[in-house]
């Protein structure tokens, strides 16, 4: 989980790409409104999803393997909602 996390991380610093990093483990009400605001079909059978979910405010843009793809397809700045930089 956590080298996930720091590969978003790292992507987003290196494209000085503004975020926003929520630590779910300490703030209660974040993680609750990052659970209830993740689509259905993305939730797993059993427990709760894994960080790091990726958010472009109140838009659910998807977990680690969307991310990963969407990097592997070169499509990173529309999986965020963006535009692309020049």
């Amino acid at each position: 989980v956590k080298k996930h996390q720091q590969a978003v991380v790292g992507f987003l610093e290196a494209n000085r790409i503004n975020f926003q990093e929520v630590d779910i483990t300490m703030l209660e009400e974040q993680r609750l409104w990052m659970y209830r605001n993740i689509p259905k079909e993305k939730k797993p059978e059993k427990g709760n999803p894994l960080p790091p979910q990726i958010f472009n405010e109140d838009r659910y843009c998807g977990d680690y393997e969307d991310f990963f793809q969407s990097k592997e397809n070169n499509t990173v700045f529309a999986f965020l909602g963006l535009s692309s930089p020049l």
